[in-house]
């Protein structure tokens, strides 16, 4: 029983790593996209963040499921609508409105596999290591949306725009046949007869009350909202500044574009398993601080980078993402470890919920403020672009730290 347990394992990080490829497609087609439909950089901004907007709307339902069925079910109900949303976007999305929708619609499907996805796990494995099984799983989110810029980016090197999201659509419909096919059903259904779920089960408001109401615990949840902004903002914007600096200093990067945000991306992952590491010996309050201190410098130096050789840009990269990254897993764990028993799974809800409602905000404040300072083609209107989204960090730093919740963890 132990064998097969562990073994379903390299099953769901596989499934993870196919489910996660859509995810920078859009990213990586901005550019040809906004000059083909005309968009503006706010337009082009929140095409982006409908991905996010359909993860919010949907996790709460796919995540109350899951307290229901067979967390199973409803990932294959996820792969489906992940894979739909590509092909949508391949060969029926033709303008900002029918982008918007499809973008939608794959996001809701991130959000029908990323969690169950986890629960699957959780539900299967009998052994006591249960949180390592965890540990690799989230790791692997880091991994899926690296290898998405990749793949994204070889496939737009050689074909068309539509081609990126038609083939990159095999990524999640691979890994709903990898669940339906390898991952055998729960022997016991763990609810009988009809499934009853009240707007109070997908919307718990008031526990979430009670959670924001300890304010150690919504710290992290706030700090985790700025964060996931900082994030998807960069990770939706970094190909087109990419492209920009290469135009603007008259000489290629050593990659493209798309393969070195992919590959910046993956620093992310060992960034943010080690950046927990750190805040258990320093304490996670101190730490999340100093990262978001940083991360801000980080940003707005890469930002003021343009024009600079590229050796200089990809490391002011690398740096941003990996001080964006180096407080991820410690916002997490830190929230599990703070919030009170009674109201840890609302806690842990509602965490997911902000931390996306951070990344549905966080491209188009970038591509507005883009609009409004200027152009795509102006240095001064990326610099502005970047200190839009890294101030929230800051922000963040001083308010809960002129509340008390740096020194709690010293206390």
């Amino acid at each position: 029983m132990r064998l097969r347990s562990a073994g379903y394992t390299p099953l769901m990080l596989m499934a993870q790593t196919c489910a996660l490829l859509g995810f920078a497609c859009y990213a990586v087609v901005l550019t040809s996209l906004q000059e083909e439909w005309q968009l503006s950089n706010l337009q082009s901004g929140l095409i982006a963040s409908a991905f996010f907007f359909g993860y919010m709307v949907a996790v709460p339902l796919a995540t109350a499921l899951t307290d229901r069925v067979d967390a199973r079910k409803v990932y294959l109900v996820g792969g489906l609508s992940a894979t739909c949303g590509l092909l949508g976007m391949a060969f029926f999305a033709f303008n900002f409105w029918t982008a918007l929708f499809f973008m939608a619609m794959n996001g809701a499907g991130l959000a029908g596999t990323y969690m169950p996805g986890l629960k699957i796990l959780s539900d299967r494995i009998q052994t006591g290591e249960l949180t390592r099984h965890i540990a690799f799983y989230t790791a692997f989110f880091g991994i899926g949306t690296g290898f998405s810029y990749l793949c994204s980016g070889w496939i737009l090197s050689a074909l068309d725009w539509h081609y990126v999201f038609g083939i990159i659509a095999l990524g999640p419909f691979s890994a709903f046949l990898i669940v339906l096919l390898l991952i055998p059903p729960l022997q016991h259904e763990k609810w009988k007869g009809p499934i009853n779920i009240r707007i109070h089960d997908i919307f718990p408001v008031d526990k979430w009350k009670l959670v924001l109401q300890d304010k150690n615990a919504s710290g992290f949840i706030f700090g985790y909202t700025t964060h996931s902004l900082e994030l998807f903002a960069s990770r939706s914007w970094i190909v087109a500044f990419f492209a920009f600096c290469t135009a603007i200093a008259g000489e290629t990067f050593f990659l493209a574009a798309t393969t070195l945000a992919g590959v910046i991306n993956f620093f992310g992952v060992p960034s943010s398993i080690l950046g927990n590491e750190i805040a258990l010996r320093v304490g996670r309050q101190k730490w999340v601080c100093i990262v978001m201190l940083t991360s801000a410098v980080m940003g707005i130096l890469l930002a003021c980078s343009t024009g600079q050789s590229w050796w200089i840009i990809c490391a002011l990269a690398i740096g941003h993402t990996i001080f964006i990254m180096a407080d991820s897993s410690t916002l997490t764990a830190g929230l599990v470890i703070s919030a009170k028993e009674n109201i840890k799974g609302a806690a842990m809800g509602l965490h997911s919920l902000m931390g996306f409602g951070g990344g549905l905000l966080g491209p188009a404040i970038f591509g507005f403020v883009l609009d409004i300072s200027g152009s795509r083609t102006s240095q001064v209107s990326w610099i502005w672009a970047y200190v839009s989204v890294v101030i929230w960090g800051v922000l963040f730093v001083i308010y809960e730290r002129h509340n008390g919740w740096g020194s709690k963890a010293s206390q």
